[in-house]
């Protein structure tokens, strides 16, 4: 129902203003009473061998909703109900912040693909927390960031502060510093200002007498020397693994017509999925299998997120695959995962 008669629905409008309508509806079809619990029963696969233990933490499935489509946790419990073993939410950063001006998200069909250059436009962390202390049983990431005011040199501050604020009300933390949309955040990335950032969170993480996980969420579009280099930090901080990957600035490829490839922006679908895959298959090969890798980018289908587990990712996340196939993809992706570890 959701391809045939939805999507060609929501596609004729802009893509900002349909993701605002439709958490609006969503928010109210869940005032009904026992509609989510039987959404429920249709979406969710439950078997033992779907469920994974990952950073001390056990996963139902491991099929999870990718930061940046419930930035501010205001559908974390709906979304739950619709299959997701986990939900992402944000980026989320000290003070609240409209991001960057609209137009600023880009449907490109023709590559089943998406361009945004939203720019971490989010209600603030003191908004966010109040509605996790709603939530049901569902595992929530809380991916971080910094205000765009804020100088990297004072970045670790911005991540200090949500990380102190988020800390009661999320299971794991994924350190946003690959946004393509924030100016110069990407120099988070460089080796010595990423040890930095990571030290310092790792440092107040450990004055809880139960850490929290910590992820690093990178780009695509690194060098394999920097790979290298993410894979000796992850080592040398002692972090719990790698969110791989971000949007990327390549356009190479891509069908659409020009003036929606030449926007500026984050690419996120079906393009970006081999390159993805590439990085997480690098990063698992190089350091044999070290650390946990969660695989995101331009998951379309089940192939493609058998393909991100068989490279060593031992979890998936979905964003734009999500937004062209709807909540029956949870689904087949969790129904092919579990015949593929049944088969192992």
């Amino acid at each position: 129902m959701y391809k045939n008669l939805l999507r060609p629905i929501f596609f004729c409008f802009d893509a900002e203003k349909i993701h605002d309508l439709t958490f609006l509806i969503i928010k109210i079809f869940s005032k009904i009473p026992f509609l989510f619990s039987f959404i429920n029963t249709f979406y969710k696969v439950n078997h033992p061998k779907l469920e994974t233990n990952l950073f001390g933490i056990k996963f139902p499935n491991p099929v999870g909703l990718a930061a940046g489509l419930d930035k501010n946790a205001k559908l974390i419990n709906q979304f739950s109900s619709l299959g997701f073993g986990f939900i992402e939410i944000g980026t989320v950063t000290p003070l609240a912040q409209k991001g960057n001006s609209k137009k600023r998200l880009f449907r490109l069909a023709n590559d089943q693909g998406i361009i945004n250059r939203m720019g971490f436009n989010n209600d603030g962390v003191d908004t966010v927390l109040k509605r996790l202390k709603c939530r049901n049983n569902v595992i929530v990431g809380g991916n971080i960031g910094k205000n765009k005011s804020t100088d990297n040199k004072d970045a670790v501050s911005d991540y200090l502060i949500c990380f102190e604020k988020l800390f009661p009300y999320v299971n794991y933390f994924a350190i946003n510093v690959s946004s393509p949309n924030t100016e110069n955040l990407r120099d988070l990335q460089h080796k010595d200002n990423l040890h930095l950032l990571l030290k310092a969170i790792q440092k107040k993480n450990s004055t809880y007498p139960e850490p929290k996980p910590i992820l690093l969420k990178i780009a695509p579009d690194l060098s394999s020397d920097q790979l290298l280099d993410i894979i000796d930090v992850v080592k040398t901080t002692s972090i719990d693994g790698v969110i791989a990957t971000n949007t990327t600035l390549s356009r190479e490829g891509l069908k659409s017509p020009d003036d929606l490839i030449n926007q500026k922006g984050g690419l996120s679908g079906r393009p970006l999925c081999d390159k993805s895959t590439q990085v997480i298959k690098f990063l698992h090969e190089k350091s044999n299998g070290s650390f946990p890798i969660i695989g995101v980018g331009g998951i379309m289908n089940s192939e493609d997120a058998l393909d991100k587990i068989k490279a060593g990712a031992s979890l998936i996340q979905l964003y734009t695959g999500f937004v062209y196939s709807g909540p029956g993809l949870v689904k087949q992706i969790n129904q092919s995962i579990l015949s593929y570890r049944l088969n192992q």
